[in-house]
């Protein structure tokens, strides 16, 4: 009976320990918002969008009730300024040690996608707590050429590295597709940021 107890105990300080593990945060001094972080590899990542708002930016199709979700959308210039002291915006080093952590590029899509919220059965395994979510974009200018799309279907997470043409590499996750990859768009479209130490 002592050691069933012992055994029991064990295993409660055990869970305990990989609960906080799997729990930790962290709380932007800025503005008191907290984020959950995951360790990958030698890497710790936050695991939601970044939620700063800085003037300009905005929440997923224009509704503020969608930012405490998928976080706010950056032009470059902005994302290059919202993470906060001691963290900061991915290179592509970043993004290419975080998609062969998680087996390649060809899976890593599937790896760091959340297990819900994408269309068409475009969900991820969530298998490391990266917890990608389809915030999609804003695209570039007013009117009909700065309107939101792609909210359900694309996470694209803007990098701190630009292109010789003037543009700037972000990593895109597609909902159709289990693979991750960099791609590169226009500076004044607006995106999603994760911040890494």
């Amino acid at each position: 009976m002592m050691r069933l107890i012992t055994r029991f105990s064990l295993f409660s300080v055990l869970a305990a320990i990989i609960l906080a593990a799997c729990s930790e945060s962290f709380t932007d001094p800025r503005d008191g918002k907290s984020y959950a972080i995951v360790q990958i590899g030698s890497q710790t990542w936050m695991a939601e969008n970044m939620d700063y708002e800085v003037q300009g930016s905005a929440c997923p199709e224009g509704d503020d009730r969608k930012c405490s979700k998928y976080g706010r959308l950056y032009t470059w210039d902005m994302a290059r300024t919202v993470c906060p002291e001691g963290w900061h915006l991915p290179d592509s080093a970043d993004f290419e040690k975080l998609i062969a952590s998680v087996g390649g590029a060809e899976v890593a899509g599937y790896a760091l996608k959340s297990t819900s919220g994408w269309f068409k059965k475009g969900n991820g395994s969530d298998d490391y707590g990266f917890n990608a979510l389809p915030a999609g974009y804003r695209l570039a200018g007013n009117g009909t050429r700065g309107k939101f799309d792609g909210i359900g279907g694309y996470a694209h997470i803007w990098s701190a590295v630009e292109t010789p043409d003037g543009l700037a590499y972000y990593m895109l996750l597609d909902f159709s597709i289990k693979a991750a990859k960099l791609s590169a768009f226009g500076k004044d479209e607006a995106r999603s940021v994760r911040c890494v130490k």
